[in-house]
């Protein structure tokens, strides 16, 4: 299998290896033991910065608008004068010094955070600034706006406030509120909770940069649009926004042959922008949240149900079986044992994840009707002038949240324009999450109804009516009814599905050919290198040489198989029997004990320590460490998908046993013909317990017997 000249290129590669995943090690030690830190660390060290980024920008959109425009007007005298159409009075020239002083802090606290998060400053000098610049911003817009209460009131006349005076307002907001949110993060940060640079991902910055872009692609907009139109600047970006966000409320709308026919490209490109944002907010909180969230609510629940085990006297359930006298006292075998406790960390999973599904609806549900009843009360105060009642307004923004815009009601005044540009923003997020919420739970409960009622009706099933509801039975009492007779699975791989043995001259074929490109074809090329080679050592009589190629088949068999499941949604669960084929791979047997503990109920996270996750194969040595099933080291355990988990294994495995094969061969090279035994040992890959290779055990029996003679 290795060709003259590869060794030293294939060496050097190895050791390159090595070193990049010593540092992978290092960067995703914290990852490793996401699930033990309580949820708000979790928005402190990511949700929190992110925040801070989108709407630090949004923010400062807003304090432009309050620059651009007066922010008092005087209403002329006569009927139907309103403050929509009032004369500019011009602010004093310190209001405007102080505003652009708010605006410059702010810029600062953006790109500090932004080359922070590209980690081009450190987080001890850019958090600070960050602060200190939003909150002086803050103070700053506060200042403004107090003293201009205190002087739109002029004895005579009939003055108000403009959009430009509620746009300060959102951003002096605005800007305490991230400015609160990042001191939160540099304290869970110095607590030492989690690291003190910023490890945001790709998608998360794209969702940034995006955010931005549409933030800009708006406000230019409304510049081209005020130009065109002869608008106000501010009431030409409220009709950008309701434009881009689909509303349409028709207060405002193009009349000249350029502003309309400049709307086809504007509204198409303002909608393509928007649809990436969406998409971004829910990869990033419905995914990467969800499981972030998840995994937590999966140790809690795993805490709660050991320590409800403990209290019942059931931990005996949980400690392993290490003789046959013990075995026989309990009534079950080891293997029996641990299925138990993996189908015990299965309804914990399932439990977990119903609660964390609806628990994620209530949540998202609230916030869709605190914007809907709060928007409307906000709308009814600004509107009270145009006779609207408080139902009116809750009409008014239930068909703005849900964009339907029938134009029948429309806000008049500066407040609530001004309002219902910052309100809208929010509500996009806000009901992009609650759909897909919906979609997890209620959609779904109502898509399965409905095919049940017409797998009994009109559209009966291949299996029949009384076998469908046997299987509805068994689905919601978790098995308890009819659980044997709807127990439909595979036949597991391996060993465990009674797997012929591996002949040379019945090598599976691979998509190679013209068309093979890529892991797999290489995997395949790999599997009948190892294969071939197998076949050989079988005509010399090497029954080991044989052993060890046909272990190296299985392992590239396997990783092949398991990566067609990365992709599968929803992912990948593999059953009892599919885990305990993974590990003899890996070198573990289910029916031993050797690597087998009980579960600690509570787990000490001190990311200073060597984090406690399962590892079935150690770089350093072959010895695994103790684990079960419903402990912090199992595999179940985490965020990472358990195909994705299984995958890293194999790799790893074959990794080691090719470089274990091939400094076997170079120190028979070096010491000559009487060498083969010491080759013999190094390249022998041993189980958990040290006394069988997996390659012998799939020929054979896997009891203590058989893997004694082989041994």
């Amino acid at each position: 299998m290795n060709d003259p000249g590869l060794d030293h290129p294939i060496a050097e590669s190895a050791e390159k290896v090595q070193e990049e995943r010593q540092e992978e090690g290092e960067n995703e030690k914290e990852d490793e033991q996401a699930f033990l830190d309580p949820s708000r660390w979790w928005f402190a060290s990511t949700a929190f910065p992110l925040l801070a980024g989108t709407f630090g920008p949004m923010a400062s959109a807003f304090n432009i608008c309050a620059l651009i425009e007066h922010w008092r007007v005087s209403i002329p005298p006569g009927f139907g004068a309103n403050e929509s159409h009032g004369d500019d009075v011009k602010d004093p020239k310190w209001l405007l010094a102080v505003n652009g002083l708010s605006l410059g802090f702010a810029l600062i606290a953006n790109f500090a955070l932004l080359l922070n998060m590209a980690r081009r400053l450190a987080f001890s000098i850019a958090q600070p600034i960050t602060i200190i610049s939003w909150y002086l911003a803050s103070i700053l817009l506060i200042g403004d706006l107090t003293a201009i209460i205190h002087i739109v009131k002029v004895p005579g006349e009939r003055r108000a406030l403009t959009q430009a005076f509620y746009y300060a307002i959102f951003a002096c907001v605005i800007y305490f509120i991230i400015a609160s949110l990042m001191v939160f993060t540099v304290y869970g940060a110095w607590r030492g909770h989690y690291s003190k640079e910023f490890k945001l991902s790709m998608s998360q910055r794209t969702l940034m940069l995006q955010t931005i872009s549409f933030m800009i692609y708006m406000a230019g907009g409304a510049g081209v649009y005020a130009k065109i139109e002869g608008w106000m600047f501010l009431d030409a970006l409220y009709f950008t926004n309701y434009t881009l966000l689909t509303i349409g409320i028709g207060d405002y709308a193009p009349s000249t042959h350029l502003g309309r026919g400049l709307l086809f490209p504007y509204a198409i490109g303002g909608i393509v922008i928007l649809g990436l944002v969406v998409g971004s907010i829910r990869s990033l909180v419905l995914e990467r949240g969800k499981k972030k969230l998840g995994s937590r609510m999966v140790e809690k629940k795993r805490e709660n149900h050991l320590k409800k085990m403990l209290k019942n006297r059931k931990m005996h359930k949980l400690t392993p079986i290490e003789s046959k006298q013990q075995a026989d006292e309990v009534g079950m075998s080891e293997r029996d044992r641990r299925q138990e406790e993996f189908n015990l960390m299965r309804q914990i999973q399932d439990e977990a994840s119903t609660r964390q599904k609806w628990q994620a609806l209530l949540v998202s549900g609230s916030a869709w009707f605190f914007l809907w009843f709060i928007g409307a009360l906000i709308f009814y105060f600004a509107e009270h002038e145009q006779g609207w009642s408080y139902f009116g307004s809750l009409y008014f923004a239930y068909t703005t949240l849900l964009t339907i815009g029938y134009g029948d009601y429309k806000p008049f005044s500066n407040s609530g324009k001004a309002f219902f540009v910052f309100w809208s923003l929010l509500a996009v997020p806000t009901l992009t999450i609650l759909v897909s919420n919906m979609g997890d739970t209620v959609v779904k409960g109502i898509r399965d109804l409905t095919l049940y009622l017409g797998e009994i009706t009109v559209l009966p099933g291949e299996d029949g009516f009384r076998s469908r509801v046997k299987q509805i039975m068994a689905q919601g009492t978790r098995g308890k009814l009819f659980g044997d007779e709807t127990d439909i699975s595979d036949p597991p791989p391996g060993l465990l599905g009674g797997e012929k043995e591996i002949d040379a001259e019945q090598a599976p074929s691979h998509p190679g050919g013209a068309q093979g490109r890529g892991t797999d074809f290489l995997a395949g090329k790999v599997q009948d290198e190892e294969l071939k080679e197998a076949g050989e050592a079988k005509a010399k009589g090497d029954k080991l040489g044989e052993t060890i190629h046909e272990y190296h088949y299985l392992l590239v068999k396997e990783f092949r198989n398991v990566m067609k499941h990365l992709n599968e949604s929803p992912p990948r669960k593999y059953t009892y029997d599919e885990w305990e084929w993974f590990l003899k791979l890996l070198g573990e047997d289910e029916s031993k004990s050797a690597s087998h503990r009980r579960a600690p109920i509570e787990i000490e996270n001190n990311l200073s320590k060597e984090p406690d996750t399962q590892q079935a194969t150690n770089d350093g040595d072959d010895q695994v460490r103790q684990w079960s099933w419903i402990g912090n080291r199992s595999p179940l355990m985490g965020e990472t998908e358990e195909a994705e988990w299984v995958l890293e294994r194999l790799s790893m495995t074959l990794e080691k046993e090719l470089k274990k094969q091939n400094e076997a061969k170079r120190e028979d090279g070096k010491k000559g013909p009487g060498s083969a035994d010491v080759a013999s040992n190094v390249m022998k890959p041993q189980s958990s317990s040290g006394s069988s290779t997996v390659g012998e055990g799939r020929k054979g029996s896997t009891n203590a017997d058989a893997e004694g003679k082989n041994k």
